[in-house]
C-alpha cells in the first residue's frame, strides 16, 4: 500500500470515528495497520452495512481508492447520503460520579505517549444522545508529530491498555496541526490536559 492509499486509509477511519461501534472501527484500524488489508477492508464494508452506517459521496470515493477490489459488491451495500448529522454526543472534561477511574490509563497513555510521537493527551468524558453507536466513556485524543503513521500509534495505545490493564477505551489519534474530524475536535476541545510533551 502506498503513501497516498495508507492516508486515505486513515482519513476514513477518523471520519468513522463515532458512526461506527468502538470495537469495529478499534478492529478496522488494528487490521490495517498489521497489513491485514483484505480481512480489514472486509470487516469495514460488512460492518458499515450491517450498521447502517452512512456515507458521503465524497467517503464512498476514498473507501474505492483503497480497496483491494474496488468494485467490491459490499461497497454497494453501504448507504451513501447527501449530509451527515452532527455526532450524537456531548464531550466533557469530568464524568459523572459513577464513571469509571481513569488514572491508571493516564499514567500508562502518558508513558506511551511520546513512544508514538504524543504531543499531548487529553481525556474527555463522552455522553451520548439517542441513536449513538456507543455508549457514554472516556475518550483519549493524543495529537502526534506530523509524520506519525496514527493508525499504529492507535494500534500500539490500545494494545497496551488492554495487555497491561486489561482496560478498553477508544484513543483517536490525530495529526497536530491538522484540522480533525468533528468528533475528534469536539473531544479535544473539552478534554482535560492528561500530559503534555
Amino acid at each position: 500500500m502506498d503513501e497516498k492509499t495508507y492516508a486515505a486509509v486513515t482519513e476514513v477511519c477518523a471520519r468513522l470515528a463515532g458512526r461506527l461501534s468502538d470495537d469495529t472501527l478499534g478492529a478496522v484500524r488494528d487490521q490495517y495497520a498489521a497489513g491485514e488489508w483484505d480481512l480489514a477492508d472486509a470487516t469495514l464494508l460488512l460492518n458499515l452495512a450491517y450498521e447502517h452506517v452512512g456515507i458521503t459521496a465524497e467517503e464512498h470515493d476514498l473507501i474505492r481508492s483503497f480497496l483491494g477490489d474496488p468494485d467490491s459488491p459490499d461497497l454497494r451495500n453501504v448507504p451513501v447520503v447527501a449530509e451527515l448529522s452532527s455526532p450524537p454526543y456531548r464531550f466533557s472534561s469530568t464524568g459523572p460520579a459513577t464513571a469509571p477511574d481513569p488514572s491508571r490509563a493516564d499514567s500508562l497513555l502518558s508513558a506511551e505517549a511520546p513512544r508514538h510521537g504524543g504531543q499531548r493527551l487529553r481525556r474527555a468524558w463522552r455522553d451520548s444522545f439517542d441513536g449513538a453507536p456507543n455508549g457514554p466513556t472516556w475518550v483519549y485524543v493524543l495529537p502526534v508529530a506530523e509524520g506519525t503513521d496514527e493508525l499504529k500509534a492507535h494500534s500500539g495505545l490500545t494494545s497496551s491498555l488492554w495487555t497491561s490493564l486489561q482496560e478498553k477505551w477508544p484513543v483517536e489519534v490525530v495529526a497536530e496541526d491538522t484540522v480533525p474530524p468533528a468528533y475528534q475536535a469536539a473531544a479535544l476541545a473539552a478534554g482535560y490536559p492528561v500530559w503534555t510533551a
